[in-house]
This record gives structure tokens, C-alpha cells and sequence, in this order.
């Protein structure tokens, strides 16, 4: 299955945030929405971070609640990996592990389409062997 296809089922709504962003509010966004991470996208929708749970522990871990009165451009990771709209679920799990990543924005000719996290590749996953499982049980049945 593609990106594209993942997109299509779940949407392609994606919670961004600014650079001059403070850490608090970026954590209180993502509490209310029930996200792991926030895309962090200049003005002109440009890509030039992003913010996860795992970067705000590290910096709870190193700045102890000064973090809070930071912006998210101090805490961010700059180096984001992106996918396009064709590439294979199998190849985003992959890049997913060898990066030890749990998001991964989709673009599109430089346009953000959407953000693909590792439970939504879990759960297509499961599905595609719940209807392999289902084929299988029928194949048999017909014999």
C-alpha cells in the first residue's frame, strides 16, 4: 500500500506549530489534540522542523522546567525525513526503524500533503493481514 492510500483513509490533517512557538504551548496542542508530534512550518508552509514527545522529554531531561519558557525552535529536530505520496508502506516502516522516527511528513512538489506516524502504518498493516487471514480462511473453505 502507498502513502497516498494511508492518507486517504485516515486524512491528511496536519497539526503545525511555528518556530517562535513556546514549548508550553506546542506541549498544550499537542495534549488537547492527542498527537505525538508537531510539524514546525514557517510562514510560507516550509518545513524546517519538527517537535515530538521524545524531544520534549530530552529537553525536560537537560533544561528541567525552563524548557516551558523556550520556543520551539530550541527544541525542535531540524533534519526531517520526508516521503512522497507513492512510497510504499513497507519502505516508511523500514525508514521509520533505521531512523528511530515515529512521524513522517508527505510531500508532494514541495507541499505538505500529510504526516504519517508509525501507528498508522501498524494499523495498515494489520488490516492487510486480517484480509490475507480472511482470504486464505475462504480459499480453504472453497476446497
Amino acid at each position: 500500500m502507498k502513502a497516498k492510500s494511508i492518507l486517504d483513509a485516515k486524512g491528511n490533517a496536519v497539526v503545525t506549530t511555528r518556530p517562535e512557538t513556546m514549548v508550553a504551548a506546542a506541549i498544550s496542542t499537542m495534549g488537547q489534540k492527542k498527537i505525538g508530534a508537531l510539524l514546525v512550518c514557517e510562514g510560507s508552509g516550509d518545513i524546517v522542523g519538527i517537535v515530538t514527545e521524545r524531544d520534549v522529554l530530552h529537553g525536560l531531561a537537560e533544561h528541567g522546567s525552563a524548557l516551558l519558557e523556550m520556543q520551539v525552535a530550541d527544541l525542535m529536530s531540524r533534519d526531517v525525513l520526508t516521503a512522497s505520496l507513492d512510497d510504499e508502506a513497507a519502505t516508511l516502516m523500514a525508514v521509520m526503524t533505521k531512523n528511530r522516527c515515529r512521524h513522517i511528513p508527505v510531500t508532494e512538489e514541495g507541499e505538505l500533503r500529510g504526516l504519517i506516524s508509525i501507528g498508522d502504518l501498524v494499523k495498515n498493516r494489520l488490516e492487510e493481514m486480517e484480509r490475507e487471514s480472511s482470504q486464505l480462511r475462504d480459499y480453504i473453505a472453497r476446497s
